[in-house]
């Protein structure tokens, strides 16, 4: 046998068994790609498709007056949505998220109402006690290496409990406290509707995360961190600071919905918010965030809340049961889910 006889054969150039010969795609596997380079698509497909056919089948649905109420219905979950967005981008998870929110606002609205603290430094004093709960989570994810599931469930019925004792289980009046404090439920005209100042600074909110996690260092080290939290340490990124930030700012933005929440309902009770923690992973799921971390958006977040808010209300207008939403919510999750499994599979 020759030299020449044991050289292999070039790729590509053979017969259609050929190793390295391109293989043809199908539609299938065309929009997995589009998927998995844009998860955000999907989402922002569904509400669109929920949109036209809410806009078809109920006749008030695309009124101004109904498109502000759905932009204040998922005002509050939508801001917590980005807290649990920056958690399940680094693979964890936060089930206090509505619990730290409640409490900061229980803590706002007693300093302004029963101390006669003014109303910034009572708002202050509100955003320092979420801080300090996502402070306290991050902490035992990092210090004691526990998983985020159990310290989180466990500081929810932490959080819940201080809620009760310094509230005392009463709600308190929004006329009781600073006027800085209903600020997030007042509104102004915009294009013949009311659009609230909460509303609004849920949307920056949005554009600052949006901005900050594709521009900056740090948003590019959260996303390492949930991608391979190994890899990105070996590669010199300080995995625990990180993640301890990640609570910590999602301490931050709970806070802030706390203030949003008081907005909304005018006062602040102890027994609000009380599906919360769910509704913000709900969002977060159906719009696009891979539960495994290191993938997705935190504008698909956005896109999660208002396919929930779009869903519910076009039902509630077309005389649906409010059991047959939470199973239609329900659904919409489980496909979420099952559709991030699949755009995570990489093709052989």
């Amino acid at each position: 046998m020759s030299k020449t006889s044991l050289q292999p054969a070039p790729q590509g150039t053979g017969t259609a068994g050929t190793v390295g010969a391109p293989r043809e795609q199908t539609f299938g596997s065309r929009v997995h790609d589009i998927l998995h380079s844009n998860a955000t698509l999907g989402p922002l497909f569904v509400l669109l498709l929920a949109v036209v056919f809410f806009s078809l089948t109920a006749d008030r649905f695309l009124a101004p007056a109904n498109l502000s109420l759905i932009v204040q219905q998922v005002m509050v979950v939508g801001t917590l949505g980005i807290a649990q967005t920056l958690v399940i981008l680094t693979a964890g998870i936060d089930l206090s998220v509505g619990a730290i929110m409640v409490l900061s606002s229980i803590v706002m609205a007693k300093m302004s109402a029963d101390a006669g603290v003014p109303g910034l430094l009572a708002l202050l004093i509100g955003f320092i006690i979420g801080t300090a709960c996502g402070l306290l989570n991050g902490s035992l994810v990092t210090r004691l290496r526990l998983p985020p599931f159990i310290v989180t469930l466990g500081t929810l019925n932490i959080f819940f409990a201080l809620n009760l004792y310094i509230s005392k289980s009463e709600t308190i009046r929004g006329t009781d406290m600073s006027s800085l404090l209903l600020w997030t439920g007042k509104t102004i005209n915009f294009g013949g509707t009311q659009i609230t100042y909460g509303s609004i600074l849920m949307l920056v909110l949005f554009g600052v995360f949006a901005w900050v996690l594709k521009n900056t260092a740090w948003g590019k080290h959260v996303y390492a961190v949930g991608d391979d939290a190994e890899a990105a340490r070996l590669a010199g990124v300080r995995k625990d600071r990180v993640l301890l930030s990640v609570y910590v700012v999602g301490g931050l933005i709970c806070a802030v919905a706390g203030w949003m929440l008081i907005g909304r309902i005018a006062s602040a009770s102890p027994q609000a918010g009380t599906t919360a923690n769910l509704d913000s992973i709900t969002a977060v799921v159906i719009g696009g965030t891979s539960l495994f971390g290191g993938r997705g958006r935190v504008i698909g977040t956005l896109f999660g809340a208002l396919i929930v808010g779009v869903l519910r209300n076009g039902l509630t207008l077309t005389g649906v049961d409010v059991l047959w939403q939470d199973f239609a919510v329900g659904i919409l999750i489980i496909v979420a889910v099952a559709i991030d499994q699949w755009i995570r599979k990489v093709k052989s």
